[in-house]
């Protein structure tokens, strides 16, 4: 392309300007106009910076103090001569500031420090971070594309992220952050702008900046918007090719300019002006905006009122650093206004051809002094003038803020959209009414959405690593889906490529279209991408938009799912005729379990660390050979850990999904939930002689106890008696209560190859009823923990239900709950390789025991004991309590109509430490079953085999433990004896203060 130069190298100033006139004239910018108050200067002027400005720009030859136009890039994964480049540049070109590119975040703090040591003037440092660190670093933080901020509820979040930016950009050494985008874009076709854009309502968009600048400055990093005057309405590439916009006065005056204009008036410190061909400002051909005088300084500073810094666009960029000599852009851009010159290609050469400009006349020396003085009040402004390297020692901490991930998730609880529901089908209630299989496209299948997703709704994950896969893959796929009748399909790995279907392959699209023609699926379709993306999608029924594949989108979006979210975004951009921008649907908070950060609860993750400590310290001292610990607050499980093994010899790790043995801790996990049930229906009378339901009880001691005595443990019942040893010999199984095969007369499985008879329940019924009782002290019973309270409320239950208590639990509790693990007799659907072993019995069943019930009483009757039985994983038997901490109220579903567990929970009496069927703790005792940090009103129960579950009402605090502490010999007390799951209980209320001193 032939363009005229002059001598100078300089592209004269073109006279078709009189066009810019004109338009002025008839009424161009008559909206900055109309206003006579322009903008405020954004940097305060004090004597001090003054006197520190004139100071420095006085020390300097005039070559040096050009250099302070320049702001070259840096990169800190670079080999060392590129290092020692930039170093001489500073050195010999007293170059102003450096802009960072790729890297990792200490090589960067260390060039920093290395970089200001060599500079005469201490340098500004720049990064583009839009969305946090990692859009050049890598292992550091990202928050969200600015699509996902457009898509918002609440504004409060942008700021936040941005003060969040601004922290870690100090303590790396960076005072320039050229964020954020105010491009609005309405251009579906962008390839560079996209997803990086708040969206495409101007307003919006103005108001969403004003946030991110506000958090960026009011923290000490200087914001740079971009791209002026608007990059938005293009299909064209700036970093390969000049995109041209054909822009009308009134998209100009009323779109693009809106939201640069009122971050002017917000205090913005910086413009970037964009690498754009927009012939409404300059008829040259293919002049880049750039070098537009009409643009950069008539429009931008004189009519809109700028005075900050304007910055150009990478000067790098093929699309305009191609159609000149080496310094020529450089100079020209000066003469166009822009302050800072980005990314100079070649330092030396463009300083010559500014010195040639101003002895032409081309360039005005006492003009290029001001800027310099401007650049230099930013340099004061942004604490150089007392300049501090970066602290290698903090750094790390600095950078790993436990609350970046809080922020980072809170973005996508409030961006995630419900683009269409037409089945109603979201969010998932019903669990046991639904049989949900999730498909994943692009990702693995342990990645954590397929984790978050399988704590609602355990089974396979059908994972298509390649979203590029032939046909033959998801036929495969398809022929796995006749026993389900919910799809859920989502799209990873997206890409921005408009071209390329946002990198969704042919093959995944032709699959989802045949899954919404089966009538007897409803599909759930759900991008992890680029909204636009959601055109190839618009006839899905139901339609989800993550917005990007982050690890904190993954973790929102299956909670928005199952209702443990409302969902609250909305489209930010039109995407096609029927999913236009402000499409959203709000979708209802089910109150089920959510999963988030301790900070996002007002804990501390760095005290709740300690926990590994003690948890890894039960297995050094083998009290236990692993465990799980999942602490919750205010409904959301904040820490969740798996550690150890299932057994000593380290053979399989525990896991989230191994099951363990509950012990007694099915007292309130099972019989104690039939028994609130009852109650809140009415069918129970608290204050009722047992004998009332259980006349058989009328003749033998028994008949004067009532339903609050058992439940209080304060009736007189023994802590135990003879049962299973009753049915044995010195030589082993009476053969009048076992057999070695299962029949009609002998159905109960006590271990795998023994069963006993269809009478033992009977027998242990009768010889409850036999049993005595304690002596009374004063006239009544001593307070005396005992197992027979829960036999005997087991027995009450089942009259009442007309059902056996392991059936009504689990229609009425378990599987609507979705508990998918929470069973009697795991045996019977799960292998013996996904449950936790107890104790190797040498001495009723005289085998290992794995997946049977440690309790021997329980085992002689099948399994289902009213103290005994029940096994599961600890996020199960949360979900369970949680609904009670919630009083019955759980997915949508009310399971109390009564606050029945508070009046179970509350109801004590002095000197009994039991409430009705609830465990508390003693404070008489130093190191007792709960936390001392803990309220009285904390309740819940320990297990034998090494469990717990507490919750306290007053903090919202759920906590479990699950271990098989008795394995391989139930005699190992060492849990109780280094006093583990009380200590962690502990670490609890330290993270709760420690989180409450930080805010």
């Amino acid at each position: 392309m032939n363009l005229p130069t002059n001598p100078t190298g300089l592209m004269r100033i073109p006279l078709q300007l009189g066009l810019f006139a004109l338009l002025l004239a008839t009424g161009l910018l008559l909206s900055f106009s109309e206003n006579p108050k322009l903008p405020a200067d954004p940097l305060p002027a004090s004597p001090a910076e003054a006197a520190w400005v004139d100071s420095v720009f006085n020390s300097l030859t005039p070559e040096q103090r050009l250099g302070q136009l320049f702001m070259v890039a840096a990169y800190s994964n670079k080999e060392r001569s590129h290092a020692d480049r930039i170093e001489r540049l500073i050195r010999s070109q007293a170059i102003g500031g450096v802009m960072f590119l790729q890297g990792g975040p200490k090589r960067q703090a260390l060039l920093t420090n290395r970089f200001q040591a060599a500079a005469r003037v201490p340098l500004l440092i720049a990064m583009d971070a839009e969305w946090g660190l990692d859009m050049r670093l890598d292992s550091s933080a990202h928050y969200a594309k600015q699509m996902t901020l457009g898509a918002m509820d609440d504004p409060k979040y942008v700021y936040q992220m941005g003060r969040d930016i601004a922290r870690k950009m100090r303590a790396l050494g960076v005072h320039i952050s050229f964020a954020p985008v105010l491009d609005v874009n309405s251009n579906p076709g962008n390839p560079v702008i996209g997803n990086r854009s708040f969206g495409e309502d101007q307003e919006r968009v103005s108001k969403l900046g004003v946030q991110y600048i506000k958090g960026l400055q009011e923290h000490s990093v200087m914001a740079v918007a971009k791209h002026f005057p608007g990059h938005g309405d293009t299909d064209t590439d700036s970093h390969v090719a000049l995109p041209v916009i054909n822009t009308d006065l009134a998209r100009l005056t009323k779109v693009d300019l809106v939201p640069f204009q009122q971050s002017f008036e917000a205090g913005v410190m910086g413009v970037m002006v964009a690498h754009l061909y927009m012939p409404l400002f300059d008829t040259t051909n293919a002049k880049t905006t750039t070098l537009s005088k009409a643009l950069v300084t008539d429009l931008l500073k004189t009519k809109m009122g700028f005075k900050g810094l304007t910055f150009t666009d990478a000067l790098n960029m093929k699309s305009v650093s191609k159609l000149y000599k080496d310094g020529e852009l450089d100079a020209m851009a000066l003469a166009a206004g822009n302050d800072v010159l980005l990314f100079s290609e070649d330092v030396p050469a463009a300083l010559l051809r500014i010195q040639e400009a101003v002895a032409a006349g081309k360039l005005n020396q006492a003009d290029l002094d001001f800027r310099i003085k401007k650049i230099l009040r930013v340099k004061h402004w942004a604490g150089l003038s007392k300049y501090q390297p970066a602290r290698l020692a903090t750094l790390r901490d600095s950078l790993n803020q436990p609350n970046t991930k809080a922020l980072a998730q809170s973005i996508f609880e409030h961006a995630v959209t419900v683009v269409k529901n037409d089945d109603k089908l979201l969010p998932f209630q019903r669990l046991d009414t639904l049989r949900i299989a999730a498909i994943t496209i692009g990702t693995q299948a342990e990645g954590p959405y397929a984790t978050i997703f399988n704590k609602y709704q355990p089974g396979a994950v059908y994972a298509v690593p390649n979203r590029y896969a032939d046909d033959s893959t998801f036929t495969r796929i398809a022929s796995r889906l006749a026993g389900y009748n919910v799809v859920v399909v989502s799209l990873h790995s997206m890409n921005n490529t408009p071209s390329h279907s946002y990198g969704m392959g042919d093959g995944a699209l032709r699959f989802i279209k045949q899954l919404q023609a089966n009538p007897k699926l409803k599909t759930v379709v759900v991008a992890m991408g680029n909204a636009y993306g959601l055109k190839y999608l618009e006839n899905a029924r139901t339609l989800v938009c993550g917005y990007e594949d982050h690890y904190a989108a993954q973790l929102v979006v299956p909670q928005i799912l199952f209702g443990a979210l409302p969902a609250r975004g909305k489209l930010p951009v039109t995407v096609s005729p029927t999913l236009k921008v402000a499409t959203g649907i709000a979708t209802p908070d089910l109150k089920r379990l959510r999963y988030g950060t301790p900070e996002s609860q007002g804990l501390s993750s760095r005290v709740m660390a300690q926990i590994d400590n003690i948890a890894l310290e039960s297995q050094t001292y083998a009290a236990a050979p692993g465990c799980q610990v999942l602490v919750a607050r205010n409904g959301t499980v904040v820490f969740d850990q798996s550690y150890g093994y299932c057994t000593y010899d380290q053979s399989q790790p525990v896991t989230s999904s191994t099951l363990y043995d509950l012990a007694s801790v099915t007292k309130v996990a099972g019989t104690l939930q039939a028994v609130m049930y009852l109650r809140d229906q009415g069918r129970l009378d608290l204050d009722a002689k047992v004998a009332a339901y259980l006349p058989e009880l009328t003749r033998t001691n028994k008949r004067e106890m009532t339903i609050r005595d058992v439940l209080m443990h304060q009736a007189g019942l023994k802590p135990g008696i003879p049962t299973w040893e009753r049915t044995i010999t010195s030589r082993g199984l009476k053969p009048t209560f076992y057999a070695s095969t299962r029949s009609e007369d002998f159905p109960n499985e006590v271990i795998p190859g023994e069963y006993s008879t269809k009478a033992a329940d009977d027998s242990v019924w009768a010889w409850t009823m036999r049993s005595s009782l304690m002596p009374k002290i004063k006239g009544k019973y001593p307070i005396e923990y005992s197992d027979l309270s829960f036999i005997v409320m087991k027995r009450v239950c089942e009259k009442l239900l007309k059902q056996p208590l392991e059936n009504f639990l689990q229609a009425n509790f378990y599987r609507p709950l979705g508990l998918g693990s929470m069973t009697y007799n795991p045996l019977q659907r799960f292998p013996k390789s996904c449950i936790a072993p107890t104790e190797n019995d040498t001495y009723y069943r005289r085998e290992q025991l794995q997946g049977t019930v440690h309790d021997q009483t329980a085992a002689l009757v099948g399994g289902v004991g009213g103290h005994a039985g029940l096994f599961a994983t600890a996020n199960d038997l949360a979900v369970l309590m949680q609904m009670n901490l919630q009083n019955g109220r759980y997915g949508g579903a009310q399971y109390f109509q009564s606050p029945v567990v508070t009046e179970f929970a509350r109801s004590r009496v002095a000197g009994n430490r039991h409430s009705l069927g609830w465990d508390h703790g003693d404070p008489s005792k130093p190191s007792g079953p709960t936390s001392n940090l803990s309220p009285a009103s904390t309740f819940g129960h320990t297990g034998f085999t090494g469990t717990c579950v507490w919750m306290d009402p007053e903090n919202n605090i759920l906590y479990i433990f699950l271990s098989n502490r008795v394995y391989p010999d139930a005699g190992n007390n060492k849990l109780r004896q280094y006093n583990i799951r009380t200590r962690i209980h502990d670490v609890i209320y330290k993270s709760m203060a420690a989180g409450s001193a930080k805010n």
